[in-house]
């Protein structure tokens, strides 16, 4: 396994550098913003300006390195990250924090699709599953060990911000001095929603509900735990219990769906999401430990239900539509993180922190009964003929390399 790994030592470096930089921004910006008493609607924009240049960086960034390679690129774009989170730290302003939010979303998109297609060429097909599992390991440990970075500083100081911008450009050290062989510019991939939603109602719709809830978890769960009095610390708490829960349960979750039919475990999945923000509605948990019991149940369908889709969309595309059915998945996707923020910003204004669970129950229920309809609607597909699950990282969208690992042949031709 060592000697698989050497090749690619300083590539996951970089990544577990960035993403460590990435848990830090995603838990300090909405701290700070409700320090500075934006509204939640506010910190909404927030996410909804992130999502929408991650969503552009996914087909510019292509462009790019078409023009002058993966490592410039790289660069280019970790610098850009490290620019951002000094600039937040500079310009106190919620509208000034959607562009630099908006540019850290461009970059990061940029980041990924260099870093995956990269490990995509110094792995061989044996090798495939172990690495990027190992890949999407060290992504984890980065975005827990970020949030940790939180409680040992002060939000309401400049100080959080430019370690992170720091740990940013140290992620350039290890990539930049890497003797590694680049890999091969990136092909053009072309999108045909409707095409996507003819062949899989179920994955595109999922994806797109599954885009409002990790928008809304992304940029409001850290303005939920502080609006019902938890510390700094119990915030970095509370979301990385999500997390582990997710982290647990991805791959049960996934092996079953490999078994009966995926749609099933999307209505389970729902029916659980639904049960446990009903549960955070109507107990109103204040004990720290009682929250983070329930946030770690709350994560094993919070994060696991973008892979159920992307497996399912998979089960129903042909070699030669892979690619374009990954990227149309990645865009509705995106287009869900714009609008998650939105609608649970709003609600949690109105209705104080429940409003984050209703928005999450309300996500959950449409999940699962959207499913339910399309399993009613054509008859199951035949086990043997799927892909294996592979665990898709939860705190954001993916890019069509990470979704090259395991096309399916399927003689089913619609959902």
């Amino acid at each position: 396994m060592f000697r698989q790994l050497l090749p690619i030592t300083a590539l996951l470096t970089s990544t577990f550098l960035m993403l460590t930089a990435g848990g830090l921004a995603g838990i300090l910006l909405p701290l700070r913003a409700g320090m500075e008493g934006w509204s939640p609607t506010t910190v909404g924009w927030l996410g909804t300006g992130y999502a929408l240049a991650f969503t552009g960086g996914c087909i510019v960034v292509p462009r790019l390195v078409r023009r002058v390679g993966h490592v410039r690129v790289f660069a280019v774009l970790l610098t850009l990250l490290s620019m951002s989170m000094l600039l937040h730290g500079l310009i106190i302003d919620p509208w000034a924090w959607t562009l630099f939010r908006a540019l850290a979303g461009f970059s990061l998109a940029g980041s990924y699709m260099v870093i995956e297609s990269w490990l995509n060429e110094r792995v061989t097909n044996a090798t495939r599953g172990m690495v990027f599992s190992i890949y999407m390991i060290v992504s984890m440990i980065g975005l827990l060990v970020g949030q940790y970075i939180l409680p040992f500083g002060n939000p309401a100081t400049q100080a959080l911000f430019m370690i992170g911008a720091l740990i940013y450009a140290a992620a350039l050290v290890p990539t930049g001095l890497s003797n590694a062989q680049s890999p091969r510019p990136l092909t053009e991939v072309s999108l045909d929603l409707p095409g996507l939603y003819r062949k899989s109602p179920a994955a595109m719709i999922g994806s797109l509900i599954a885009g409002i809830i990790a928008g809304a978890w992304n940029f409001l769960s850290a303005i939920y735990g502080r609006e019902i009095g938890l510390s700094t610390f119990d915030i970095a708490t509370m979301v990385a219990s999500a997390m582990i829960g997710g982290a647990i349960f991805q791959y049960p979750i996934g092996r079953i769906s490999d078994f009966v039919d995926r749609r099933y475990v999307m209505v389970v999945a729902g029916m659980v999401g639904v049960l446990l923000s009903v549960t955070m509605i109507i107990v109103q948990p204040v004990t720290p430990w009682v929250i983070y019991s329930l946030m770690f149940a709350f994560g094993t369908v919070l994060f696991p239900i973008y892979s159920l889709n992307v497996a399912h969309a998979n089960d129903f595309a042909e070699p030669s539509e892979f690619v374009k059915v990954s990227s149309g998945l990645l865009i509705v996707y995106g287009i869900g993180s714009m609008i998650g923020p939105q609608i649970a910003g709003r609600l949690m204004d109105v209705t104080g922190p429940a409003g984050f669970f209703m928005t999450m129950a309300g996500c959950y229920a449409a999940y699962g009964s959207y499913a339910f309809w399309r399993s009613l609607r054509r008859a199951r597909q035949v086990p043997s003929e799927r892909p294996d699950f592979v665990y898709r990282a939860p705190d954001r969208p993916q890019t069509p390399e990470t979704l090259q690992l395991n096309p399916a042949i399927s003689t089913a031709k619609d959902d």
